[in-house]
């Protein structure tokens, strides 16, 4: 093991709240990601992110503003796009397949906003491969096949979704030679 990751959810009439928290083994500070989004359409409207590595904040509108913070050589990028088009946060997406009309074969692309100053920036797609039925620890799943171009459609991400409860039960995670498997634990 190396990460226990929790995650909350937090909902309004008209909002949304996603708060995931990664505590890592062999780390001092925990990673904290939120996002908030509009309800129903799931339209950003903040983003944040904080960990030992950089820290930013992003809010949403026909204008993208917020800052990029890499702590290790406290080098602050002021950040200011024009979004053209309709998207969602990238930190939604995982929790929003959960959400879709899933069913057999079901693919499609969403459309993203996402920022890192040394991958590139900006509305890039998440592609849903396939879907599948499944079993998954003796329950009936989806199992959705996931792409994005974030990493430059290189990591594969399968989604192990129950069919009933929509909660997500596993992640199995594949970067070429690289493997990892996350799942829901009861703690």
């Amino acid at each position: 093991m190396i990460a226990k990751i929790f995650t909350e959810i937090k909902k309004s009439k008209s909002e949304v709240l996603i708060t995931t928290k990664v505590k890592m083994i062999n780390s001092t500070s925990d990673w904290i990601d939120s996002t908030r989004a509009k309800l129903p359409n799931f339209l950003p409207i903040a983003h944040s992110s904080f960990n030992g590595q950089r820290d930013m904040v992003l809010q949403f509108g026909k204008t993208i503003t917020g800052y990029y913070l890499r702590k290790p050589a406290n080098e602050k990028t002021a950040i200011n796009e024009i979004a053209e088009g309709s998207y969602f946060d990238s930190n939604i997406y995982p929790q929003l397949i959960r959400w879709l009309p899933l069913k057999e074969n079901y693919k499609t692309s969403i459309s993203i906003f996402d920022y890192n100053p040394q991958a590139g920036k900006g509305i890039m797609k998440a592609h849903i491969k396939n879907t599948r039925k499944d079993i998954y620890k003796d329950k009936d799943v989806w199992a959705v096949e996931v792409t994005d171009d974030i990493t430059d459609n290189q990591s594969t991400v399968i989604f192990y979704i129950d069919s009933k409860s929509r909660k997500l039960l596993g992640q199995e995670i594949n970067m070429g030679a690289r493997k990892m498997f996350m799942e829901l634990s009861a703690d």
